[in-house]
């Protein structure tokens, strides 16, 4: 279905080749995931599998790519169209009609399909999304993971024969992310649909993969199962592992889990969780109260950087998008802002930057507001990095190698940081709104990321982050917000709403769920640790020194090893 020999590729501009002799083929039928660290090439392979390189983006290219025996040089991307459907990282710039309806029909009347035929498959694919309610909403008015389900939609409504997609997750809440996965994996089973997805949360996907490919410099570097590549990214790329295979790797264990049900298999084995009532999510149980609770908080004393008051937000047609939202942040205090696509989420940074104007309520600010929205393009106006900001501010983001590309042309991740560069720049805002600033990043690029957070919470600047990555939260925040239709309806440390539940929570409390012994606080999920790092930790001092509760027989026979990989 796919072939590429011998390709090497070289954007405008650009000091290195973005692809450097890939040789790859993917059979028809095959769900095959794409890994690799940001700038590695991932994006460009996508492209030009379905012609966009060389033929849009230009440069020097070499080598043949072949989609179904057709050579990308002689039939250009509206020809290949025809049997491949593609989703980019920002969907926005692939939203050309007005409503969701209309976006969909597209595709099927563009293929010469009849009334009939255009109507099924649009129902079809609307319902497989859960997209259904949107049909008849404007595109312009839909969240940014809204748009994403829609684009996709309109990737797959013509029954494509190669799907290539392209951080297919990185804006949808836990719940459409998984559901995504699912509906990918049905497809390519029951319609032998090929599909290649580039990802970097890896654990959503990997147990699903035929094969996984994996990129370094441009270069094919892995090229085989899920269980190789995690053994490969152990020993050769950490920053690739998933969250379990590398608490695993931390805490010396043999194994390499691709999945929570294979690391809660292997800690079964070990006697460390438990397999019967204790083995589910950690319930969390309310407590009579001893007085008034307390949260310590950074930043506590201090005036608040945001304050909101009974914020209401409704549009012409009387449909509420704020319902009286009342929430403050001190200055000095990093807060994860979660829920699910559509909940409200961007609409209240928008509010908090002074960009939309709420219908009730106040909103007092200390300060100006740095807003970094989800679509990166929007804040480039120059055709070079260099001219975007300042070279302090571009080597502080590990662009300054890059100054002489389009910004438009840089991977996902690079144009993120490239944007936060941006509206960082300048005096020091009083808080910094970033909206789903991980999209397209690596782990490493998000751990500079959560360092940044936290080098700027330091220095007195409050900073929320509205974000469906639990890792991240977990890293970067004290404090935690879940919305649900407009409202607030959970506000928290992040150990209370990032532990003990099905999917608002990171993967590491999931697999450590119900460990044997452990004594969960009804409060704060005390004792689940949220991150390898400190699972690994976890599961060491219980390898060391069992507790006297740790009684399950096997325990000894855990296999460990003499040093600690991956670190």
């Amino acid at each position: 279905m796919l072939r590429f020999d011998g390709v090497s590729y070289r954007y405008p501009g650009a000091q290195r080749p973005a692809l450097d002799d890939v040789n790859l083929e993917v059979n028809a039928g095959e769900l095959c995931v794409l890994a690799g660290l940001t700038g590695q090439g991932k994006s460009t392979l996508l492209r030009a599998a379905c012609g966009l390189v060389p033929h849009f983006h230009g440069g020097t290219f070499s080598g043949q790519v072949a989609v179904a025996a057709r050579d990308t040089h002689a039939h250009p991307p509206a020809e290949l169209g025809a049997f491949v459907g593609v989703l980019f990282q920002d969907p926005e710039t692939q939203l050309v009609m007005n409503s969701v309806k209309a976006e969909l029909e597209l595709a099927l009347q563009a293929r010469g399909h009849g009334a009939v035929a255009t109507a099924r498959g649009v129902e079809e694919v609307a319902l497989a999304l859960g997209i259904d309610h949107l049909l008849e909403r404007p595109t312009a008015e839909l969240s940014g993971g809204e748009k994403q389900r829609v684009a996709l939609g309109a990737a797959l409504v013509g029954s494509p024969r190669l799907v290539l997609l392209d951080e297919p997750t990185s804006q949808l809440d836990p719940v459409a992310g998984d559901e995504l996965i699912g509906l990918l994996r049905r497809l390519n089973r029951d319609w032998d649909l090929t599909i290649v997805v580039s990802e970097h949360r890896l654990e959503r996907c990997l147990s699903d993969a035929d094969r996984v490919l994996a990129l370094d410099g441009g270069r094919l570097v892995h090229d085989g199962t899920a269980g190789s590549f995690l053994r490969w990214s152990a020993a050769k790329a950490p920053a690739l592992q998933t969250p379990g295979s590398r608490m695993f790797s931390l805490a010396g264990l043999a194994g390499t889990p691709i999945d929570v049900k294979g690391a809660r298999g292997l800690l079964r084995v070990a006697g460390l969780v438990g397999g019967g009532a204790d083995s589910g999510p950690t319930v969390q149980r309310a407590q009579a109260p001893t007085g008034k609770p307390r949260r310590t908080r950074r930043g506590e004393g201090r005036p608040p950087a945001l304050s909101m008051r009974g914020i209401w937000y409704e549009l012409s047609g009387g449909r509420a998008i704020l319902r009286g939202v009342s929430v403050d942040v001190a200055a000095g205090e990093t807060v994860a802002l979660m829920g699910r696509n559509g909940s409200g989420k961007s609409t209240l940074l928008r509010h908090a930057a002074g960009l939309l104007e709420p219908t009730r309520g106040t909103i007092v600010r200390d300060g100006r507001t740095a807003l970094l929205l989800q679509n990166p393009g929007d804040y480039f106006l120059h055709e070079r990095v260099g001219q975007e900001a300042a070279p302090e501010v571009l080597a502080a983001v590990g662009l300054a190698e890059l100054a002489e590309r389009n910004p438009r042309d840089l991977s996902g991740g690079e144009r993120q940081r490239l944007a936060l560069a941006i509206v960082s720049s300048g005096p020091a805002p009083a808080l910094l709104a970033l909206d789903e600033p991980t999209r397209g990043m690596d782990r490493g690029a998000k751990a500079d990321l959560a360092a940044e957070v936290r080098r700027r919470a330091q220095a007195g600047q409050a900073v929320i982050v509205a974000t469906h990555d639990p890792e991240f939260a977990a890293a970067c925040a004290q404090r935690a917000l879940l919305m649900a239709d407009g409202r607030i309806v959970a506000d928290g440390s992040v150990g209370e709403l990032l532990s003990g539940g099905w999917y608002f929570a990171t993967e590491t409390a999931r697999i450590l769920s119900g460990l044997a012994g452990s004594e969960a606080g009804p409060d704060t999920g005390a004792g689940i640790p949220l991150l390898p790092e400190g699972g690994a930790e976890l599961l060491r001092s219980r390898l060391v020194a069992p507790s006297s509760t740790d009684t399950e027989p096997g325990m000894a026979s855990v296999p460990v090893t003499p040093t600690v990989v991956g670190v």
